[in-house]
């Protein structure tokens, strides 16, 4: 069973830096948080929590409380078993209530199935904005050097269907029936469709961190395309409502 809990000591702190290196093996001497910045965190009351399995460090989360009255989500890091992440969400929209806050807010890489899959249709965010190179270029073993275009996700922690979850119902996202491909993968590349209608489907690669090892200049493509298609809608006042099988955002023209 997995128990999260707030962190509070440089031991523990150093144990977190320590899974986030197993995880994404940065560069030496360049973290995605420093052991002084989770210090700070933690002391001036921020969110700083781990997720064990037993006495072993399986997950932790990195967050601050942001201007407009959100808990941010900097960073979130688990090891590769089922349901650590969850918890993690579930503990801080826990921390969040408790806090009279009613948003967590995060971002992500836009084009990753499964961090497009949970955000969305498991946890029930919704993208605000598309940011194209974000934290700029990236070399740690999962980025490889790619541009870190981001997507800024808002997670409405007191929404019916975000409550349901927290009861452990399950949710789901529907394809619209009506809905046209505006970007598919059509022989692992990227292929642009029709973007005039109220419902679009853009798609994804089946694997970009393995595209990026392989075939460099085809997720260099993909980057580009989703950068250009669905930031390109977003940018127009379209709403990204959802991912649906595993593969497809759900944009809608409002």
């Amino acid at each position: 069973m997995i128990a999260v809990r707030e962190l509070h000591e440089v031991a523990e702190f150093e144990r977190v830096l320590g899974l986030y290196d197993e995880i994404w093996h940065f560069e030496p001497g360049d973290p995605p948080v420093t052991l002084e910045l989770m210090c700070a965190f933690a002391h001036a009351r921020n969110y700083v929590a781990g997720a064990f399995d037993g006495d072993r460090l399986v997950g932790g989360s990195v967050g601050f409380f942001a201007a407009d009255g959100a808990l941010h989500s900097h960073i979130t890091g688990a090891a590769p078993r089922g349901g650590v992440g969850l918890e993690l969400k579930l503990h801080q929209r826990h921390w969040a209530l408790e806090r009279g806050l009613d948003r967590v807010t995060w971002t992500f890489d836009p084009l990753v199935r499964r961090n497009a899959h949970f955000n969305l249709a498991k946890l029930g965010a919704r993208p605000q904005e598309y940011l194209p190179c974000f934290y700029g270029v990236m070399d740690d073993a999962i980025n490889q050097g790619d541009e870190t275009d981001r997507l800024f996700a808002s997670w409405s922690l007191t929404a019916p269907h975000v409550e349901a979850l927290a009861r452990r119902a399950p949710y789901a996202t529907p394809v619209p029936q009506d809905a046209v491909v505006a970007l598919a993968d059509e022989g692992g590349r990227p292929v642009a469709g029709r973007g005039d209608a109220a419902r679009l489907l853009v798609g994804l690669p089946a694997d970009i961190e393995a595209l990026r090892r392989t075939e460099p200049g085809t997720a260099k493509a993909w980057r580009h395309a989703v950068r250009d298609v669905l930031g390109g809608l977003m940018a127009e006042g379209c709403q990204v409502t959802g991912f649906c099988e595993k593969s497809f955002y759900v944009v809608e023209r409002v």
